[in-house]
Parts: C-alpha cells; sequence; structure tokens
C-alpha cells in the first residue's frame, strides 16, 4: 500500500485545512495551527484510516540493515559511526545507537495505544473495518515489542497512554511476560485482519503477516511448538510462496511479490529511502558503503553441488573463489568482476587503482564485498531518493522458522526437510541440492541455521539468532577479513580490516544495556547484568 507512507502527510494537511476553515468562520474564535486538536479529529472513518496509515511510520527500515553488522556476516564500515563502537564491543548505556533503537520502538507502540484508545469515538457502522485497524495497531505494537524484548530483555509493558508521572514510576516487565503478551495480541489481532487486501492497500498489515510475526516471536523466545504452530498456520493459508526469483527478490519489479508477508513501503520523490546511497559501492556517485559483507559470511555459501567450501571434495578454487557456488551469494552479493548499476566493473582489489579499491578512501570497502541486496540500476541516477520497499518479513522465513522449530523439538518429519528443501531449491535461479532424510537432529540443526544466515542475510535476524543460540561469543570476536585476490607478485593474499578486531563479553553482551537517558527519566528501570 503505497499511499500508507504519505498518508501521514495527507492526515496534517487534511487537520490544517479544517482548523484554517473553522478559523474563516470565527476569527475570534482561534485554533491553534501547530498542533492538532482531538475536538477537530476522530469524527470519520478517513480520521481512524489516517491515523492507522500513521503508525506504519515507527516501522524499521535500513537500521535493521546495521543489526547484521553488529555480527560476524558483515561489518560497520567507517569507524567513526557510532554503531561501529557497538559492533567492537566498546560502548555502554550512553549509546546513540542502543537509546536510538529504544525510542523509536517506545514512540511506536505510544502511537499504537493512542489510536486504541481513541478509535471507537468515530461514528462508523464499518464494524469489520475499525476492528481492522485495531487488529493493525495490535500487531505493529507487538512487532515493536518483539524488537524491545530481543534487544533488551526485560522492558517495561506499556499498553495505554500514560503521564509524565505514571512514566517517571515505571518498573521493567519479566521478558516472559513480554513474549505471553506478544503471543496473545498476535493471535487477537491476527482474528481482526484479512487475508488479503486490493490493490491500494497493499501494505497492511494482513492475518498472514501477524500469523507470520508470531512464529518469529516465538521462535525468539524458545517456544518452539508455539512457532512451528504459527509458521504452519501461514502455510496453510494457502496464499504465500516463494517468489521465483531470489535475483529479483529485492527488485522494485518484485515489490508485493507473493513472498512478502510485511514491508515498509516507500515511494520515490513523496516519502523516499535513500538504501541505494546507504550500501553501494563507492564508485556509484559517491555512495557510502556503510554496512559491508565479511569473508565469514561469503565463505558460508555451499558450492552447487551442496558442499562446503571446506570440504576438500566441493571443487572450490580458491584462485577463482565465486565460481560454481549458491547462486544466492552473487545475488546478495556485489563480487569483484560484477557489473555495477552505472555500468562498470567492479574492482574491489587493493591493486585495481578504482575508486571500489580497498584503501583507495576510507568510505570504499573495508573487506573488498559489498551488499547488492535492494541496490537497483533504476536508483543510480538519485541515490538518496529510492523507492524500494524494505521487506520485514517473508516466506523463506516463515519455512525456516517451522524447519528450526520442529528440529528442537525433535520432531522431524518429511515436512521438515520439505520447508529447508523448498528455501534451497524452490526458486527458478537457485537450484541447491536437496538435504538427505538420512540427516540427525544435530546435523539437521547446523544445516537450518546456515540456511537462515545465507537466506535471510542482511535482513535484520542474524543478531538475534546468534544471541538465541548462545553462538555470539564464539563468532563476533576476533579480525575482519574480506576479498582474496592477487597481490602485485601474482600470490593470493585475504584483505584483513586494518585496527578491527571485534570482543565479546558473556558476562553483558548477550543483551544491550538500559539507555542511560531513560534511567535518569526513570529511576525506578533497573540496569541489565554486566552494565
Amino acid at each position: 500500500m503505497k499511499r500508507i507512507n504519505y498518508s501521514v502527510f495527507s492526515f496534517l494537511v487534511a487537520l490544517l485545512g479544517v482548523t484554517l476553515a473553522s478559523c474563516d468562520r470565527e476569527l475570534l474564535d482561534t485554533v491553534p495551527n501547530d498542533r492538532l486538536s482531538e475536538s477537530l479529529f476522530w469524527k470519520t472513518e478517513n480520521d481512524a484510516r489516517l491515523a492507522a496509515n500513521s503508525l506504519y511510520t515507527d516501522l524499521d527500515s535500513t537500521n535493521l540493515i546495521s543489526w547484521d553488522a553488529m555480527t560476524d556476516i558483515a561489518h560497520t564500515n567507517q569507524p567513526f559511526d557510532v554503531q561501529a563502537y557497538v559492533e567492537l564491543g566498546q560502548y555502554d548505556a550512553t549509546s546513540a545507537k542502543v537509546f536510538g533503537e529504544w525510542a523509536k520502538a517506545y514512540k511506536g507502540i505510544r502511537a499504537c495505544n493512542y489510536l486504541l484508545e481513541n478509535v471507537d469515538k468515530v461514528a462508523s457502522t464499518n464494524t469489520a473495518l475499525i476492528n481492522q485497524f485495531k487488529g493493525e495497531a495490535r500487531a505493529l505494537r507487538a512487532y515493536q515489542y518483539i524488537k524491545l524484548a530481543s534487544l533488551f530483555g526485560d522492558v517495561p509493558l506499556v499498553t495505554k497512554s500514560i503521564s509524565l508521572d505514571e512514566s517517571r514510576a515505571l518498573a521493567r516487565t519479566p521478558i516472559a511476560q513480554i513474549w505471553d503478551f506478544v503471543d496473545k495480541e498476535l493471535i487477537d489481532a491476527a482474528g481482526l485482519l484479512p487475508t488479503t487486501y486490493a490493490a491500494a492497500d497493499k501494505g497492511r498489515f494482513t492475518k498472514g503477516a501477524a500469523l507470520g510475526l508470531r512464529a518469529r516471536a516465538n521462535l525468539l523466545a524458545g517456544r518452539y511448538q508455539q512457532a512451528a504452530d504459527a509458521a504452519d498456520q501461514v502455510v496453510k493459508l494457502g496464499i504465500y510462496g516463494l517468489n521465483d526469483s531470489y535475483e529479483k527478490l529485492f527488485t522494485i519489479a518484485a515489490e508485493n511479490n507473493k513472498e512478502v508477508l510485511l514491508d515498509r513501503q516507500f515511494i520515490k520523490d513523496t516519502y523516499p529511502v535513500n538504501v541505494f546511497n546507504l550500501l553501494a559501492p563507492y564508485s556509484q556517485k559517491s555512495a557510502q558503503s556503510t554496512y559491508v559483507p565479511t569473508k565469514t559470511l561469503v565463505d558460508m555459501y555451499e558450492t552447487t553441488s551442496g558442499k562446503l567450501i571446506s570440504d576438500a571434495t566441493s571443487g572450490y578454487d580458491p584462485a577463482n573463489p565465486y565460481a560454481n557456488r549458491d547462486p544466492r551469494l552473487k545475488f546478495s552479493v556485489f563480487l569483484t568482476g560484477d557489473v555495477l548499476p552505472s555500468g562498470i566493473t567492479f574492482r574491489p582489489e587493493p591493486t585495481s587503482g578504482t575508486a571500489d579499491a580497498v584503501g583507495n578512501t576510507y568510505i570504499a570497502s573495508t573487506t573488498g564485498f559489498n551488499i547488492k541486496k535492494y541496490v537497483n540500476a533504476e536508483d543510480y541516477a538519485n541515490p538518496a531518493n529510492n523507492g524500494i520497499n524494505i521487506i520485514l518479513l517473508r516466506y523463506a522465513e516463515i519455512l525456516l522458522t517451522y524447519a528450526e522449530a520442529k528440529i528442537e523439538l525433535n520432531q522431524i518429519d518429511a515436512s521438515v526437510l520439505t520447508a529447508i528443501n523448498t528455501v534451497r531449491n524452490g526458486r527458478t535461479d537457485v537450484k541447491q541440492p536437496a538435504i538427505s532424510s538420512a540427516a540427525t537432529q544435530a546435523e539437521l540443526r547446523t544445516i537450518v541455521r546456515r540456511e537462515r544466515t545465507v537466506e535471510l542475510a542482511f535482513e535484520g535476524q542474524h543478531l538475534f539468532d546468534i544471541r538465541r543460540w548462545k553462538t555470539a561469543a564464539t563468532v563476533i570476536p576476533g579480525p575482519i577479513y574480506g576479498i582474496t585476490y592477487k597481490d602485485a607478485s601474482g600470490a593470493l593474499a585475504t584483505v584483513q580490516v586494518v585496527g578491527v578486531n571485534r570482543t565479546f563479553d558473556v558476562s553483558r553482551h548477550y543483551l544491550w544495556p538500559i539507555p542511560q537517558k531513560e534511567r535518569n527519566l526513570t529511576p525506578t528501570l533497573s540496569q541489565n547484568p554486566g552494565w
């Protein structure tokens, strides 16, 4: 629903018009034109629609890519970026990144609470429509609590508008209660939401999106039966499937395809996003290469024979490292020799003498890899004015959530293998060999975790995955490596990012600290261990 993202502006303009009309009628009875008056709003179904539309502006966008850059599979490219300190483990409760994610989530929660408290004031006989708006608000509120619980653990559960005095007395709600709340909210929301919308309303929360988000939340919470059940409900709706092409999945042409359950929608010129400028190689009109892939991720992609590159029988050639690899690698990462949106060839080797050469500038990728997802040639002319939607939840994740939950429950049957193998070879351009039914639970656990990592790379899930798997302490620490290339002597050399050595403190880094700004304002908020 492209209009959902600029409706907030329509909302403000409409209310300003009403205010001015009132001033014309009674010049001495003025209405302030710098704020919204409740006496003028919550009158019509369109008021309710505008209010519901505005809630979507609090969804995550390109910031979710930044979460992967705090893991082993990506890197924050500029060392002075506030996020770079989080990646290195050199941060505390005063971090702007930590506070920013907290504040953004609670802003969204407050807006949802406000709608739920006021939408019944609208005089309407269309109960289904009003209930739909309630369902959207409840699902969007649950989305924010999933993020907060995953990043911070126990957080205040606020379900109504509160005063300043009430805010100063808030306490943290145990995370189990947060997960209980989220689960119930999404079950209830699914019951209020339609399965599909007309074209003009694409982008709104659907029943499938609510159920899919419930599957994600329960997987994060370690509630595997509920996760499997919710994912199965999505599958049985029968309206979702994989996009035929993985390569085209993150293009403008593929927007609103059958794989997308939830996205943040943008419109070029009207409500744009700057993802091209954020991710593309430096040579593309001085794009920023803000977050870049690492060798760790690139090495995870199998060969086309379905073997790891560490397997001596895989056919992997270090001198030609990208040949005969899982196609998702070349669809997700700009690799040496790729044609860039401008038409030039990507040559990041330090010896190449190009704008993208490692070491040419601090903005060029320090690993020699760049993220390809969401970087479209159509946006080259104006790299900061993009209209591509940012996908927040898609069907491939649902299949992998179902498979992982069933594996953890040791309920391994044909449906588990079908889910994994559909992701591996269910597209026209991705045909990785099927996983054998002879795999053990431990082997399948390793397989599904790798599948989640390569399938969902740069989509904001890996940080939460390595936290819940408790593997972050193993995979994060150490230097960061990039491309392997032939140096001036013709020998193979591997790029190492200069001056970066990641750390991970098990005693505290599995959760972020509660922001100090919040604790200053609300002394009743306790702090996470180690902070």
